[in-house]
């Protein structure tokens, strides 16, 4: 094959990765942005039944650039009641998208970490606050619109 060739397809691979990768972020965007994430979670060395939690993601921008996503989200935590712009980490194991949070300083909420997958209208994982931590799971719905 001629060097020219050879670039040539190079190139049209690079923008077809671009392209799918494009898709593959304002799908994301598109599938997160006004939803509830209800679900419950649990604490490590308690026992009884999970507590119940649920966030609501007003709207998801992905940031330029990097693999930072800005949501803006109510948080309901503790006796905390907040909507604010959350930049969240999220990379791709494969077509899955992963919340990959360390040590994130959230204002008024303190710092935490989690790992969650997103998977088929449903997410999984890990949290920890401080000394805190455990498991999280639940369900991804649409907030339905107020007419």
């Amino acid at each position: 094959m001629k060097p020219f060739c050879v670039l040539w397809l190079w190139m049209l691979c690079g923008w077809a990765v671009l392209a799918d990768e494009a898709a593959r972020n304002s799908a994301l965007e598109k599938a997160l942005t006004g939803t509830k994430f209800v679900g419950v979670f649990t604490i490590d060395g308690q026992e009884g039944l999970p507590a119940k939690e649920e966030y609501t993601i007003i709207s998801v921008k992905k940031a330029e650039k990097s693999d930072l996503w800005i949501f803006r989200a109510r948080i309901k935590y503790a006796n905390q009641d907040v909507t604010l712009p959350v930049p969240v980490p999220i990379k791709w194991a494969g077509k899955t998208p992963v919340i990959e949070m360390d040590n994130l300083k959230i204002p008024l909420l303190g710092t935490f970490s989690a790992h969650i997958v997103i998977d088929d209208g449903k997410y999984a994982g890990t949290w920890r606050h401080g000394k805190a931590g455990g498991h999280m799971y639940g369900v991804i719905e649409k907030v339905k619109k107020k007419n």
